[in-house]
């Protein structure tokens, strides 16, 4: 139900003047802070270990491991991955260790009764460590360690926190130190098993803060760390932090330091305000430990490949990472969708409005990238075109609305990609990315190039000044009315159209009010040669999907088919092999050369096909070329797309290195 805009605001002024009193008053209230030491010492072992002391009262007690975590859209709290769970006290004089047992319904939850004279409760946990750790580097997400109370206001409820990491290890983290220390050798082990902190480890403890905060505030922890400070001139304070699995990937080129600290600068001329006290790039650089990009409000976790920015050309395919987990500071931490923000950890989020959420961060990200040189705005416009040509040949829209991919993320997450293209996936990140450019050039066009989407970001993005960490909900009325105020238009039926209607073909007005136009050519653009030749994920697949409609591995395999294409028609399917291509042995450049010599004469590809067991022919009618999405310029318009990467900010002299030749 759409709450009226007045409304909306009201009650977002009313958390803004208030939410900052929230933790002097639970703290107030709460006779001790919860104590937790997660010990990351046998991180290379893939296990992590915690100690966690609670505030307790005589009388049965629930505990609770989160389960929705914000940002990832769906329940993946990794209560299947903590193990060893004991719980000890001191009852009459002696420690003893009391039973319990987990919830029948929700089995996130831990059931017990604390004895009379209790006070002070002690839980250990051990967690299986699936990702994010390697000998050399550790991630700790605090879902996999931390217990609170259940059934209250349990991200309210006063936390201080302590890592312990192996000797020599630095760490990064948005969290305030307040003290650091060397474990001594140990006596004897925390349990039977003698697992404890390794000798030699260092602890560090923080100052205290809430279970919603401390769940917010990632650490990352390696041998090779290293801590860049961005943009000295900025306050707050920014950091890049840093680890990676060998020595030299985490020293970082010039360049791009010089990158990420115009970013910095760029996000205040964009978004005119700051909602944290200090802010972290946790960059871990490793092809082990695995991807991640997830925001935080005070800092953001990014997970790539080790070389990703070792040259220009590899950190094309991750390029946007930085700036778009960034913006979610403003975008998703301090403006939120009221209902993707529940009370607790425990309710599951709605998220109808990720196409602001996330559509609207994905638009930013990417202008964002191109201002502050991540990339060039010849390589924006390469992505982008990529981008918009998936979604204008993507079947799954004449039945799915973009409303729905957003409504079902939970369940559209870690999808295969078989069918993919019919099933749709996550779509309202790119959808929202042409749905917000629409916008932003429609302003342009509508105010005689007098006003933008910048100016709604100052308006909706900008409310209360500069804060701390808060989170300000909104619902779609207020979209819509900040959007008004900017410029009046029939803003509801723009939303409406694009988001809750069915259309077959992608939205593609932004770029053409911005002066360019989506067509198709025989050779890939610089930016897609540049993705395929880098070795970047975005480019390891072998592109046919706009020609005879598959998606196909190195290998041959294929693992999506375009739904009506080419090679639907011809009835092969996700999961088939590739054999051979007009009687040569496959390989990309065969298929390829199949499609070219196919073009304009009547006889079709011949495939030979492995499914399982089996092998097949199959003849593919198709003979119109190769075809790569690209935008060309459309003499006599406007030229906003050009005008929205450029910089907004000039940074300071001598803060620009000289850039190095890009290699290969």
């Amino acid at each position: 139900m759409f709450l009226t805009a007045p409304l909306r605001i009201s009650r977002a002024a009313f958390i803004l003047l208030f939410a900052t009193a929230a933790f002097a008053q639970t703290a107030a209230g709460q006779a001790a802070p919860i104590q937790i030491t997660a010990d990351l010492s046998e991180a290379p072992r893939k296990l992590y270990h915690a100690e966690i002391d609670l505030p307790v009262k005589p009388g049965a007690l629930t505990l609770t491991t989160p389960k929705w975590i914000p940002g990832n859209h769906r329940p993946t709290g990794p209560v299947d991955d903590i193990t060893g769970v004991v719980f000890t006290a001191t009852v009459d004089g002696k420690s003893q260790v009391l039973p319990w047992r987990r919830d029948d319904v929700d089995l996130y939850q831990f059931h017990l009764t604390i004895p009379k004279g209790v006070t002070s409760l002690h839980a250990h946990l051990d967690c299986i460590v699936t990702a994010r750790a390697t000998t050399k580097m550790a991630v700790l997400e605090w879902e996999k360690l931390l217990l609170y109370p259940a059934n209250t206001a349990g991200k309210d409820i006063a936390v201080q926190a302590a890592v312990t990491v192996p000797a020599g290890w630095g760490i990064g983290t948005a969290l305030t130190p307040i003290a650091t220390g060397v474990a001594p050798p140990p006596v004897t082990g925390v349990d039977e098993a003698g697992h404890g902190p390794v000798a030699g480890s260092t602890t560090t403890r923080y100052a205290t803060t809430t279970v919603e905060q401390l769940e917010d505030s990632p650490v990352i922890a390696g041998q090779y760390f290293h801590e860049f400070p961005l943009a000295p001139e900025i306050t707050p304070k920014h950091y890049l932090d840093v680890v990676s699995d060998e020595p030299e990937d985490s020293d970082l080129r010039p360049e791009v330091l010089a990158e990420v600290s115009n970013l910095v600068r760029e996000t205040g001329a964009m978004y005119a305000s700051r909602h944290y006290n200090v802010y972290h790039f946790l960059l871990t650089l490793s092809d082990v430990a695995g991807g991640e990009g997830l925001e935080q409000g005070q800092s953001s976790d990014n997970g790539v490949d080790e070389k990703t920015f070792s040259t220009a050309a590899h950190q094309l395919g991750e390029a946007d990472l930085l700036a778009h987990e960034f913006t979610h500071s403003w975008n998703g931490k301090y403006r939120r969708p009221g209902r993707l923000y529940q009370p607790d950890f425990a309710t599951a989020q709605q998220g109808d409005l990720l196409w602001v959420y996330e559509g609207m961060t994905q638009y930013l990200g990417n202008v964002l990238a191109a201002r502050s040189g991540l990339k060039s705005p010849e390589q924006y416009r390469d992505l982008l075109a990529m981008s918009a040509a998936n979604l204008d040949n993507k079947p799954g829209r004449e039945w799915r609305s973009t409303e729905d991919t957003a409504i079902s993320s939970s369940i559209l997450r870690g999808g295969a990609p078989t069918w993919a293209n019919w099933k749709r996936g996550q779509d309202y990140y790119q959808e929202g990315e042409l749905l917000w450019l629409d916008a932003d050039t429609l302003i342009r066009k509508l105010t005689n190039d007098q006003k933008s989407l910048n100016d709604f970001e100052h308006i909706f993005l900008a409310k209360g000044g500069n804060t701390g960490p808060l989170i300000v909900p909104y619902e779609l009325p207020e979209i819509v009315a900040d959007l008004n105020q900017v410029v009046p238009y029939d803003w509801a039926k723009f939303i409406h159209d694009r988001i809750v209607g069915i259309d077959p073909r992608a939205d593609l007005a932004g770029i053409e009010q911005g002066g360019y136009k989506l067509v198709y050519a025989d050779k890939p653009s610089k930016g897609e040669s540049t993705l395929a030749s880098s070795g970047s994920r975005r480019g390891a697949s072998i592109d046919v999907w706009y020609s005879i409609g598959i998606r196909v591995t190195s290998d041959g395999t294929i693992s999506d088919v375009r739904w009506d294409g080419p090679a639907d028609k011809a009835k092969l399917s996700p999961g088939q092999k590739i054999f051979a291509v007009n009687g040569f042995v496959f390989s990309g450049d065969a298929l390829k050369a199949a499609i070219r010599q196919a073009k304009g004469k009547p006889e079709p590809i011949h495939l030979i096909l492995q499914t399982n067991t089996f092998v097949s022919l199959a003849d593919l009618d198709y003979h119109d070329g190769e075809r790569y999405p690209t935008l060309v310029r459309v003499d006599g318009t406007p030229d906003y797309l050009d005008e929205i990467t450029k910089p907004l900010t000039t940074p300071p002299a001598g803060s620009t290195p000289a850039p190095k030749p890009a290699t290969e």
